[in-house]
Order: structure tokens, then sequence, then C-alpha cells
């Protein structure tokens, strides 16, 4: 039975939990659909992904009523996150038809979606395999399995054959093993914690698929620095939304913000200012600024978090919550002091803002700091001091940065999303690489070191590629060590090589020195395993034909020109 996280006497609906039995069933099916799916043309799937969106946008008011009902969503986030779903639909649609001719589908790939984007992660995942000639099992969150069933029958409505997409709803814990253990599995996509992500490793390693794919977004301690250059009206409106809109339940939520010491205390007297004007409450009330977090356990860890904060005279402010929330796992936005970023041990999935303070010509070490933490997902700064703002879009270890806006809500096509180190493996989703990492002779990328994407006037938006950093190169004769060696050095990276069972590689691994794997042929089970074991981040594992593309590093550069005064370059633009 599943109820409304906003009103618990709300029944929003029941669902049957998938067993064993089907899980296997649901490989099975998808196995036995791979090659009619994959023999149509890329044109003929990508119709059926633009039809899928043209559906979404006929059944618009259904999928944003479910949102609402089932995943706490206020009207405004529901219908952000139906356009985020359609731009995925018709951006991976268009990606697809530019892909070469000979590539070619990897199997069966399973999806794991999230339940704080229910609509939107649950289609890029599925809308990038299915493209490119995968069939799909589909695994969304257990707690939101209403709309992620809306959304596969509006996919079987657009016309595709039946198997090509198998929804298997239930428990993770249970069936969770039995999907990401099957050998029949070609490749899997996920978005989850990174303790999760690392037991979906270790289920692929024992599977006998060493060389799977593995797409893991596993969110992120997010940072934005605010120095005394900044328009503090500007600050103030973009660390709200970036911090407690949607409940702060965003992977790209702001969760730490840096400010300068000599402007804290005026531009924390205005933050909490605008939050005690936030609207909390009902999320289907157009009004509400502010809706639930997901369910009670949610609710427990935070306020837990929060208590345990207060009790040590660390409170900024904490915004009252409404009578009419008492039925409903509402948190009030908070905010807290700290000393740095590492006292954080996890990600606070929650209405909490951590402030830190820090002073003038201590900039550097901010970074140093935000880079130490490990994650990497999200990076906001608030400076019009262009120089300083470019050393740090430099120096960040971070996927996604924006300058004097907030940092939520990328957009597919414009703001390709995704981190790294703890934050995920990429490519980024919305990105020219996602869908490439599903399929086979893709070909040689030639893309540019730095790519100018589409965006509105007032808006600048880059996609920068960079060296992954340290590559094991693993081959089983000289001249695969050196075609390993070629491809990562051409990327920029720095090389260490050696075969499957090489001993060095093993302890650079157990170390933490290595950024990727490329490799020529295949991995051998132990070092696959070895690999999967390890805590911390997830280390690619990258076939050298089909995704020497992922030797380069993603980063999206997002900046509001119009703090600055405007975009100079618009003055020297041909008519």
């Amino acid at each position: 039975e599943l109820l409304n996280p906003a009103n618990k006497s709300d029944k929003v609906g029941r669902v049957s939990d998938a067993s064993t039995a089907d899980a296997l069933a649901a490989i099975s099916a998808s196995t036995s659909a791979f090659e009619k799916w994959s023999a149509l043309s890329m044109d003929e799937r990508a119709g059926i992904l633009e039809r899928t969106g043209e559906l979404y946008e006929e059944n618009a008011a259904e999928l944003m009523a479910l949102a609402v009902r089932e995943a706490g969503k206020t009207r405004f986030d529901a219908v952000a996150e139906i356009r985020e779903a359609v731009d995925f639909l018709r951006y991976y649609a268009a990606e697809a038809r530019n892909l070469p001719k000979e590539a070619r589908a990897i199997g069966p790939v399973l999806c794991i979606s999230p339940w704080n984007f229910p609509l939107a992660i649950f289609t890029g995942q599925i809308a990038g395999a299915l493209v490119t000639g995968n069939t799909v099992i589909a695994k969304p969150a257990e707690q939101t399995p209403l709309i992620s069933a809306r959304a596969a029958s509006l996919f079987q409505q657009a016309g595709l054959p039946e198997n090509t997409l198998q929804l298997v709803q239930g428990d993770g814990a249970k069936i969770g093993p039995v999907l990401t253990g099957s050998p029949q599995i070609a490749g899997i996509a996920f978005t989850g914690s990174t303790e999760t992500a690392r037991l979906i490793e270790m289920s692929m390693a024992g599977s006998g698929r060493a060389e799977a794919p593995f797409i893991a977004e596993t969110g992120g301690l997010n940072a934005m620095i605010v120095d005394s250059t900044a328009l503090p009206e500007q600050a103030v409106r973009d660390i709200l939304s970036s911090a407690f809109q949607s409940a702060g339940q965003r992977c790209s939520a702001l969760r730490v913000l840096y400010v300068q010491k000599e402007i804290a205390a005026s531009l924390l007297e205005m933050l909490e200012g605008a939050a005690r004007e936030l609207t909390i409450g009902d999320p289907w009330n157009p009004a509400t600024d502010v809706g639930p977090v997901i369910d009670e356990d949610a609710r427990r860890t935070i306020i837990a978090h929060c208590d345990a904060m207060k009790a040590n005279g660390r409170l900024i402010f904490e915004i009252p919550l409404p009578a009419a929330c008492q039925n409903g796992t509402f948190v009030p936005p908070t905010a807290v002091r700290i000393g740095s970023i590492l006292e954080l041990e996890r990600e606070i999935f929650g209405p909490v803002l951590h402030v830190v303070e820090f002073e003038a010509g201590r900039i550097d070490q901010v970074v140093d700091e935000i880079n130490k933490a490990g994650y990497g997902l999200t990076l906001g700064i608030h400076s019009r001091i262009d120089t300083r703002v470019d050393r740090i879009c430099e120096t960040a270890h971070i996927g996604n940065i924006y300058v004097n806006r907030n940092q939520i809500g990328a957009v597919v096509g414009v703001q390709p999303f995704g981190g790294e180190g703890l934050s995920g493996t990429g490519p980024k989703a919305g990105g020219p690489f996602y869908i490439r990492r599903f399929t086979r002779n893709a070909g040689k990328v030639d893309v540019a070191q730095r790519t100018l994407m589409p965006g509105p006037t007032g808006e600048s938006n880059s996609w920068i590629l960079r060296p992954r950093g340290v590559i094991a190169c693993l081959a089983d004769s000289d001249e695969g060590q050196k075609r390993l060696v070629a491809l990562a050095a051409a990327a920029g990276n720095r090389t260490v090589t050696g075969s499957s069972d090489n001993g060095k590689i093993r302890d650079e691994i157990v170390a933490d020195r290595i950024d990727a794997i490329l490799v020529d042929g295949t991995i051998s089970p132990e070092m696959r395993r070895q690999v999967a074991e390890k805590n911390g981040r997830r280390i690619p594992i990258l076939d050298a034909d089909d995704a020497a593309f992922m030797l380069h590093a993603e980063t999206s550069i997002s900046e509001d020109t119009t703090a600055s005064g405007g975009n100079a370059s618009l003055l020297s633009a041909v008519a």
C-alpha cells in the first residue's frame, strides 16, 4: 500500500512486489526479445522514443498528479520533471541518429532508478539503452512504482514491441541480487548510493560478465562558494533554491555553503529572512515551495542529524512547520554551522544547509577541502572576479559547476549531468557520450576539448573534456600494451601497465590511485572482484574498442552572464 508523503491518510495505490521467479522471467523475456529489437533501424527506434515523448506531454496532467501524490513533489517540480523526461527522449533519439551505422547494441540492460526523480531518471536510463538497440529490465525505486508503471505503459503505447521493456517492481534488497548477478545482463545503469553501487559491482563481478558497462551516479556533498564580491540578493535567491527546493532531495542540491567571513553575518540574516517566507505544506497547492521528504525513515534520519547539530550549539535557523504538516513526513528547512565540509561523514538528503565561514585569501584552501571530501557532483560559485572563477573551475574536481546561479536543474543537452570520484563513473546523462556506453563498435569520437552548448541569452554553457587521470592499461601482449598506452596518452592521461594478474596494478587499485582501467580483451575475474570490493569511488572498466571516449573526464560549466553586467561577447556578434 502506497501513502502520500504529505498526508498519510491519502492512500495513493497498491503494488505487488515481484518474486525471484518474476525477476528471472523478466531477464529471460528480455533476452529473447533482444534480437528482434536490435534488428530494427536506429531511425525506427528513435521514432518510438519521440512518440513516447508526445504521449508524456499528452498525459502530463496524470503524470504530474502521480509525481505530487506518490513522490511528494510540488507542482512546479512535477512539471519540470515531465519536461526533463521528454527532453531525454528527444535528445537521445537525435543523438542516436548521429551514431555510425557500425554501432551495435550490447544486450539486455538493467536500469535501476531512484525515487527522487521517478520519471526523469527512469526515462533517461531506459531511453538511452533502448534507442541503441538494447532491451531493458527496469527496476524503479520501491517508493515510486506507480509513476514508473504509467511511464512504461506509455512506451508500449508508442509502439515498443512486446517484452522489449520489462518492469520489475519490489524490494531492491530481495530481487536486486537476482538481477545484478545474472550473466545475461550486458550492462547496468544505476542512480543511488555509493555503497549500493559497490554491492552491485560485486554482484556483477561474480556473474562472469567482467567487462559489462556499469554507469553509476551516486550523489554528493555539494558545496557553494560565496565571496565578498557576490551580489547578496542573487546569492540568497540561489542558495535558497539550491538547498531547499524539492525539500533538498536532489542529487545536485546544495549541502555546504562556504561564505566569506566579511559578509557572512549580513548574508545569513538575509537568507534566514528569505527562508521564513517559504511556504511549506501540501505539494498539491500551487503556492507551496517546500513539500515533504519521501518517507518516515528519511524524516527520522534527517531530524536525528539536525538534533545532534542543535545539541552542539550549531543551529543558525530552523523554519517552523505549519500545523497542517503534522500528518506528513515534513522536515523544517534548517541551517547549521560547521567548521569544514570534512566534518560531514555522509550526505544528508534533505532540506539541511551546512554553513562554513572562510577568511579572504583562503579560497584555494576551501577548494582543497572540497576536493578532499572526495565527492564531485555539483559546485556553485558566486563571485564577480573572473580570474577567481576560472581558477576554481580549473582546480575543483567537480562534474557540474554553476557560476552566479543556482546549482540545480541541469538541462538535457545543455548541461550534461554527472559527477566524478565518489559521485559516479560517467558518462554524463543528457550528454553526447551517454548512449555510446550502451554500444559496441561506435567508432572513435572526435570532439573539441571545450564545446559551447546551446542555451538562452544571458547564460553561457560549456562542456569541457580533460584527462581522467591515471589509467591502468591491461593487455596480454606487448603490442596490446603499446596500443592502450597510446590511447590513454592521447587523452592526456598518465598510465600504469601490466596484465590482469599484475601485482603492481592491484596495489595501485587498493591505494585508490587508479582512475580507470583500460583493457584490451578481458580482465581476470580476480581483478574484477578486487575493483568491485574496493570501498569508495567506483573505477570504470573500459574496453579499448568501445569506450575509449571515457578516457576523458567531463565537466559542465553553466554561468549566468547577467550577474557581471551581461555577456560582452554579444557586442561583437554579427547580426
